[in-house]
């Protein structure tokens, strides 16, 4: 989306402002929210934000001395020693750019890299759903193999528990 003051440059700022019930919406490239005075919105909170993230990032800083070239993101422009020095990532693309430099970086901050945490109701009945798919397939299989053995009492059994969990889901 381009800034909606200057229309030249991809917006960056969003504020939103609600003022007696109405919302206004304004998107902003960071050269005109600057000049706004939507620069540095947590400056009066008395701790400065990017000297608090870029201490996190201190330790992996001297990998990026190292460098003769310098790596930068295909999107935003960025270095790693940019995002060192201001303490924020530049955009999304800087993730998959400089992912060994973040990884431990955001293992350290966070304390693991994988998720652990609750999933959605959603995620939670599509398990389910390839579950009963694969235990429906395995039971095929099965009663396939009972057929070819002309183990045929068996292949009844098997076919009623399938019919029994793609009707309901429920065995016997």
């Amino acid at each position: 989306m381009l800034c909606q003051n200057c229309k030249r440059n991809e917006a960056t700022t969003h504020i939103k402002r609600i003022i007696n019930g109405d919302m206004a919406e304004t998107h902003l490239c960071a050269n005109c929210a600057s000049q706004m005075g939507y620069d540095d919105v947590f400056s009066g909170f008395g701790i400065n934000l990017s000297d608090f993230f870029g201490g996190f990032l201190s330790d992996t800083s001297p990998s990026v001395t190292a460098l003769t070239t310098v790596k930068r993101c295909s999107k935003c422009g960025s270095s790693f020693h940019d995002i060192v020095k201001e303490g924020r990532i530049g955009c999304s693309e800087c993730y998959n750019t400089f992912y060994d430099n973040l990884l431990p970086l955001l293992q350290r901050i966070h304390g693991r890299i994988q998720h652990n945490g609750k999933t959605s109701s959603k995620s939670g009945q599509i398990q389910q759903e390839e579950s009963l798919e694969k235990k429906i397939e395995q039971l095929k299989n099965e009663m396939s193999e009972a057929v070819s053995r002309q183990d045929f009492e068996q292949a009844a059994k098997l076919r009623d528990e399938i019919k029994a969990l793609e009707n309901g889901g429920n065995t016997k």
